[in-house]
């Protein structure tokens, strides 16, 4: 029973990494590691890199972001960048979240406070 719950937190936490990823994304360009960083301080948890590049790239393929290499001196740094389609679908999760799953999300959130 201990895998399936752990299996289906990981899935919840890597579906909220994508949106946070494209809400990051959507105030500035930012490196790998930064996002990385935004994430770890955003969500107390320490993601592995491997997971949160992998969500880049599957992002990127589905034309939510955009990457371009950039020379800082001797080292190359790939940035990151939301789209038009990624601000499009952005616009569509918030309004997703403007329905009555606010209401649940908020009264789990109270639930768990309340424990």
């Amino acid at each position: 029973m201990a895998e399936i719950e752990e299996e289906l937190i990981k899935s919840i936490i890597r579906g909220f990494n994508r949106m946070i990823i494209l809400w990051l994304l959507s105030r500035e360009p930012m490196s790998g590691y930064k996002i990385l960083k935004s994430l770890r301080e955003i969500t107390g948890q320490t993601p592995h890199s491997g997971v949160v590049y992998s969500l880049l790239y599957e992002l990127e393929a589905k034309g939510l972001i955009a990457s371009s290499w950039t020379q800082r001196g001797r080292r190359r740094i790939n940035y990151y960048s939301i789209t038009d389609k990624g601000l499009a679908f952005l616009s569509r999760l918030r309004e997703f979240f403007k329905t009555p799953v606010r209401e649940v999300l908020e009264n789990l959130l109270g639930e768990v406070d309340n424990l």
